[in-house]
């Protein structure tokens, strides 16, 4: 496990008594929580910057018919070869 560093956050009275509710609801404890929240942001900000990047690569160099086509054979291939 890492080593942890304390940390101070200020919530209003409303948001104090959610997160508690949802701690509860889970049977984990507020630090916990709120260290899984900031875990999903932090993730889901990782996942838009590669998003934003996979898209600027294809602006750069769009896909032509040979890639659409081998894409697309690969593609067919990989659900052929599925056991279902």
């Amino acid at each position: 496990m890492a080593q942890r560093t304390q940390t101070m956050v200020q919530l209003n009275e409303d948001l104090l008594e959610q997160l508690d509710r949802r701690a509860t609801r889970e049977g984990v404890s507020r630090s916990s929580l709120i260290r899984q929240a900031v875990e999903g942001f932090l993730a889901a900000d990782r996942r838009t910057e590669i998003d934003r990047r996979i898209v600027e690569g294809y602006r750069r160099t769009p896909q032509g018919t040979e890639e659409e086509t081998w894409a697309r054979r690969a593609a067919r291939e990989a659900i052929s070869e599925e056991p279902w």
